[in-house]
């Protein structure tokens, strides 16, 4: 456990206890009401107003500070998964088919710790704070865009966000500098053709054999059009067709993922699949529909939040604990906040024995021997900026 200055054991215990009842009582995206209400009385106990201009289950608290000549944002997600939690552990999921298993219930109590901590210490805080309890990260529509559409970065001069992560080593905190995460968007895409039996091909317009084509088209844009220093994916999840063995079905629909390490490759993504569909089935004499779905862009780490937050980790736990991290092909929707205003999004390492299974995996847990790193982070980052 890394050693906090401002964090005692008192607000630790309080913050693990937190964690553990939002742990039994998940809701998924979009649902989190109970989550919410839970959180509007603790911010009450602690003086701290409650914004109602946002919409529900949001909650979005507003403290002033001493000095209030910067605005700093901090943010935490609240949904849980659509997962049946497995294991034995003593504050398991009370709610059949749903867990959180990706650590939101610890991101939720850490920011309510800060809340905490700030009240008690009202003196010690220059700056005005945005507490920012997120609905709806791991669903569409995002519960971030919503909110900085509503405006919740009005004033805001930066924000900061944290991800209890059990890919990064227990001890260890980090992050990528620039793009750090990947943008994430949909398409659906419908080939009509024409159908007919499958011993006479040449009377159809055959929409499966199109599709072959469509699908090995699209990795040329990976391998052709991207700048080869930007990363980017595109792969087909879904394919629905006929159910014969002699019968060429007259439709084909897929259904496809693209993510792209930066904006300008997630743009160009879009186009040329849309433009490959169109022409390439219009070549065969088919029609191809195409339906982008858009939901995150890519996570943008801005440099000058990340050198304040690389100072800030440095000076508080010691040089040893930051963690340089890759770029990864995920997505976050707290990259809405960062296209709005300067601002990072930080990993706190938990890897280990307790937290050995991946994010969203069934039997996923949160080291909570990470959460006052975590509590002790977000306190630095609000009251130096």
């Amino acid at each position: 456990m890394l050693q906090t200055k401002l964090v005692d054991s008192n607000l630790i215990d309080w913050t693990i206890k937190l964690r553990r009842h939002f742990h039994m009582h998940p809701e998924l995206s979009g649902q989190e009401y109970e989550t919410a209400a839970y959180v509007k009385e603790r911010l009450a106990e602690f003086g701290i107003a409650v914004d109602n201009r946002f919409s529900a289950p949001n909650v979005v608290g507003y403290f002033k500070g001493t000095e209030g000549k910067k605005t700093i944002a901090l943010r935490a997600d609240m949904d849980a998964l659509p997962l049946q939690e497995e294991g034995d552990k003593s504050y398991i999921s009370t709610v059949p088919g749903v867990m959180h298993g990706c650590g939101h219930d610890a991101h939720t109590a850490t920011l309510l710790a800060v809340a905490k901590w700030m009240s008690s210490n009202p003196h010690l805080v220059k700056n005005n704070i945005v507490f920012i309890f997120q609905s709806s990260e791991e669903a569409s529509p995002s519960g971030a865009k919503q909110l900085v559409k509503e405006g919740v970065l009005d004033g805001v001069d930066a924000i900061y966000g944290i991800h209890y992560m059990s890919g990064v080593p227990l001890g260890k905190i980090g992050f990528a500098t620039g793009y750090a995460m990947a943008s994430s968007d949909d398409f659906d895409i419908t080939i009509e053709g024409k159908g007919g039996h499958g011993g006479y091909p040449h009377e159809a317009v055959d929409p499966i054999y199109i599709a072959t084509h469509l699908i090995q088209s699209f990795q040329s844009i990976i391998s052709r059009n991207l700048n080869p220093l930007h990363a980017g994916v595109i792969s087909i999840g879904g394919m629905q067709a006929g159910n014969s063995y002699n019968v060429i079905p007259d439709k084909v629909t897929l259904q496809g993922t693209i993510r792209a390490l930066t904006f300008e490759g997630a743009e160009l993504m879009r186009e040329k699949t849309e433009q490959l569909t169109k022409d390439i089935c219009a070549s065969f004499g088919a029609k191809g529909h195409y339906h982008f779905i858009e939901g995150t862009p890519p996570l943008y780490n801005h440099p000058e939040a990340c050198e304040y937050a690389k100072g800030i980790i440095e000076k508080t736990f010691g040089e040893d604990v930051f963690m340089s991290i890759d770029p990864v092909m995920g997505a976050e929707d707290y990259s809405f906040y960062l296209k709005e205003r300067v601002g990072a999004f930080i990993n706190i390492g938990m890897q280990g024995e307790k937290s050995q299974y991946p994010h969203h995996h069934p039997k996923f847990d949160v080291d909570e021997d990470t959460i006052p790193a975590g509590i002790e982070t977000m306190l630095q980052l609000a009251l130096n900026a």
